[in-house]
C-alpha cells in the first residue's frame, strides 16, 4: 500500500452508524471534529440466558465485499442512466447531446437494483461520481454534462461527489494546487458541501504528473487519492487498514467491439472469485459515461452497462446470495476509518446485554457513518433500549446475528 507522509486531519467511520451531513462556513475547517469524543450504547434482551459475544464487522451490514464503482468527468449519462437504473425510475431514451453522443438508455422503467442491510430493509446500489465543476452547466437542453442540480440530487440520494480538479486539466504548466482547491472551492460554493476525495484526471502531461496531483491534494485537505498506482483495487480490509493519505488504484472498464457480453462475463467473473477467497474485501472500478454510445471510447455503453449491474444485483445483491456492499468509495473509506477507531464493551448480566460504543472525534467533513456488529448468540433477541439521536436495526428475531446503528445527529 502506497502513502504519502505528512499529517492529515482526523476522518472517522463506524459500522452501521451514519451521520447526517454537516456543513461549515469555512473549507478550511473541515479537519475540525463536529463533536468529541463520547459513549453510546445498545441494550438488548436475550430470550434464553446464554452467552453473548460481540464484535466488529469488518464491513458494514457484515458483508463479504465492499464493491465501489466510480464515473469519472461528470457525464449526463450518469443522471440519465446510471442513477434511474440503480436507484429507481424512468431511464431516459435516446438522448443525443451536444457532442452528437447518445447518452440515453433504452428508456425502460427500473424498479431499483438492491442489497439488503442484513435486517430486511432494501439498500439501492450507489456510485461515486469525480467531477470538474468548471463543466457543470444547467444550458443548454442538450448539454453533455451533468448540471448542479442533478449532481445534488445525486448527493442527496446517497451518491458521493469526488474531487476531479476543476478544469481537468494536465497539460504542462498546470497549477495542480490551484486546480484542486478551485474545484473544491466551487463545490462548496455552488452545493454546500466538501469533497473529501480525489481522482486525479487523466490526460497527457509531465511525466510524474500524477505524482504532483496527489501531493497537491492532500495539501489541500483532500484524505484520498484515487490515480494509476497505489493500493489496490482490492484492498485487503479484515484487519485494520491504514488509510492515513491513501493513494490507491482501480480497475478500469470500458466496452470493445467483441460481441456479445463476454467482456463484461469476465468483470463478473473477477467479482465471484473475490467473493469466494476467504478474506474481507474491497474492489474498485471505474469508467466514464454510460450511455448508448460508446462516449470517446473510454465508456461503457448502456447495454453493457445494465448487464453488469443487474447480474451483479441477481448474483450478490437482494436476489442472490446479498453478501455484496455496493458503496461509493468515500462511503466504504470512511466506514473503514470509523471502524478502526471505535472501542466497544459488552455487559451481560443474565439475559440482559448492553453494548458501549466509545465514539471518538467526528470531523466535519465527514458524511457518512455506519456502525455495524456482529453477534454471536444461540439466542434471539430484542432492543430494549438505546442512546437517543440514532437508529438501531437488528435481525434478532431471525439469524440474530446482527445489529446496525446508524446515527441520526
Amino acid at each position: 500500500m502506497k502513502v504519502y507522509k505528512g499529517a492529515i486531519g482526523k476522518l472517522l467511520i463506524c459500522g452501521c452508524v451514519s451521520l447526517t451531513q454537516f456543513v461549515n462556513t469555512s473549507i478550511a475547517n473541515v479537519i475540525h471534529p463536529i463533536s468529541r469524543s463520547k459513549t453510546i450504547f445498545v441494550k438488548i434482551k436475550l430470550n434464553t440466558n446464554t452467552k453473548v459475544s460481540i464484535e466488529k464487522a469488518a464491513l458494514k451490514y457484515n458483508k463479504r465485499l465492499a464493491y465501489s464503482f466510480m464515473l469519472d468527468d461528470g457525464y449526463r449519462s450518469a443522471f440519465l442512466c446510471a442513477y434511474p437504473l440503480l436507484n429507481g425510475g424512468r431511464i431516459s431514451a435516446s438522448f443525443i447531446d451536444g457532442w452528437q453522443k447518445d447518452q440515453g438508455g433504452d428508456g425502460s422503467l427500473s424498479k431499483g437494483l438492491y442489497f439488503s442491510d442484513g435486517c430486511g430493509n432494501l439498500v439501492p446500489f450507489r456510485m461515486g461520481i469525480a467531477i470538474n465543476a468548471a463543466s457543470l452547466t444547467e444550458t443548454p437542453e442538450n448539454r453533455g454534462n451533468l448540471s448542479w442540480s442533478e449532481v445534488k440530487t445525486l448527493y442527496n440520494s446517497g451518491w458521493d461527489i469526488l474531487n476531479h480538479s476543476y478544469h481537468h486539466s494536465t497539460k504542462h504548466g498546470t497549477d495542480y494546487s490551484e486546480e484542486v482547491r478551485e474545484n473544491g472551492t466551487a463545490v462548496f460554493k455552488g452545493l454546500g458541501f466538501q469533497m473529501t476525495q480525489f481522482i486525479v484526471p487523466g490526460g497527457e502531461g509531465d511525466p510524474g504528473y500524477q505524482d504532483e496531483y496527489a501531493k497537491a491534494a492532500f495539501d489541500n485537505g483532500i484524505v484520498a487519492v484515487g490515480t494509476i498506482n497505489g493500493a489496490g483495487p482490492i484492498i485487503k480490509v479484515d484487519k485494520s487498514v491504514n488509510l492515513n493519505r491513501l493513494v490507491y488504484q482501480r480497475d478500469f472498464v470500458k466496452s470493445t467491439s467483441n460481441k456479445g457480453f463476454t467482456d463484461i462475463d469476465q468483470h463478473l467473473h473477477k467479482i465471484d472469485l473475490l467473493l469466494k477467497r476467504p478474506e474481507v474485501l474491497w474492489y474498485n472500478e471505474f469508467t466514464h459515461g454510460v450511455g448508448n454510445d460508446n462516449l470517446w471510447d473510454i465508456s461503457l455503453t448502456f447495454p453493457d452497462f445494465k448487464y453488469y449491474m443487474t447480474s451483479i444485483a441477481k448474483r450478490y445483491g437482494i436476489g442472490g446470495t446479498d453478501n455484496l456492499w455496493m458503496a461509493p468509495w468515500q462511503e466504504v473509506y470512511e466506514y473503514i476509518w470509523l471502524r478502526d477507531r471505535i472501542k466497544i464493551n459488552t455487559k451481560q448480566n443474565g439475559q440482559d446485554v448492553t453494548l458501549e460504543v466509545i465514539l471518538p472525534d467526528i470531523p466535519a467533513s465527514f458524511r457518512h457513518g455506519g456502525m455495524s456488529f456482529h453477534i454471536k448468540t444461540t439466542s434471539t433477541f430484542s432492543v430494549i433500549s438505546q442512546s437517543k439521536d440514532m437508529k438501531v436495526t437488528t435481525n434478532g428475531k431471525g439469524k440474530h446475528s446482527l445489529l446496525n446503528i446508524q446515527l441520526t445527529k
